[in-house]
């Protein structure tokens, strides 16, 4: 992945590759940029590009801006983890319905757990256009992605539903989007990584056992009081 930070005149001020468990706002810090928030993500040819808005900041050092790397307790200390970085789409979709919202299966580590609509990127896919997909795929809705809204990272070592000890890197592109015509989910990929999907209530979905990940997107976008 690509990482583009663009001052208020669209002026590209830092270009480089995302590596391996970073994530793109702690690395625009180490650069001396202070991001403000996303402002898209294309993909070019086999590539993806992610643009953030930024403005000058002093730079963050090193040791305070990097990304924590979680490790499960069930690998052994010698143990060589396959390395995979996976970038994937979600939505944080409401109508007067509520939020929508889906649990994971016993497949994954969370299951049970609730989380929001999405996954992979497709080869060739845009990521707006993954969104929806994959929105449509996991709760039946036909949604519209209104923009890009906030990225999310996660970097941990332990094992994949498979089996396989991972060095895995979660990169998670969030749109907000709007659902002009809510019915009663259903989840259509049956067998996959979604148990059950649901319209929830807006003032309730903090008391709900959310995935991590996905709280903590929840509590950027739904709380105005919370800090990345």
């Amino acid at each position: 992945m690509r990482v583009l930070g663009q001052d208020g005149d669209g002026t590209t001020v830092a270009d480089f590759r995302l590596e391996h468990g970073d994530d793109p706002v702690r690395a625009l810090a180490r650069l001396g940029w202070a991001t403000d928030h996303p402002e898209r993500a294309t993909r070019d040819a086999d590539d993806l590009v992610l643009a953030l808005r930024v403005r000058p900041a002093a730079p963050t050092p090193p040791e305070r801006a990097r990304a924590h790397v979680r490790r499960d307790r069930d690998v052994p200390a010698d143990a060589v983890p396959v390395v995979h970085q996976r970038a994937a789409a979600y939505a944080v979709v409401i109508s007067d319905r509520g939020l929508l919202a889906t649990t994971f299966s016993a497949l994954t580590a969370a299951g049970g757990r609730w989380g929001l609509p999405g996954g992979g990127i497709d080869p060739g896919e845009q990521p707006a256009d993954a969104a929806v997909r994959e929105v449509h795929e996991e709760t039946s809705q036909d949604v519209e992605a209104e923009g890009l809204a906030y990225v999310d990272t996660d970097h941990w070592i332990g094992r994949s539903p498979r089996g396989v000890i991972e060095d895995y890197h979660a990169v998670r592109l969030v749109y907000r989007a709007r659902c002009p015509a809510p019915t009663d989910p259903v989840v259509l990929d049956v067998g996959g990584t979604t148990e059950t999907a649901r319209w929830i209530p807006l003032d309730g979905w903090a008391d709900l056992d959310w995935a991590w990940g996905s709280r903590r997107v929840l509590q950027v976008l739904l709380d105005p009081s919370a800090r990345r």
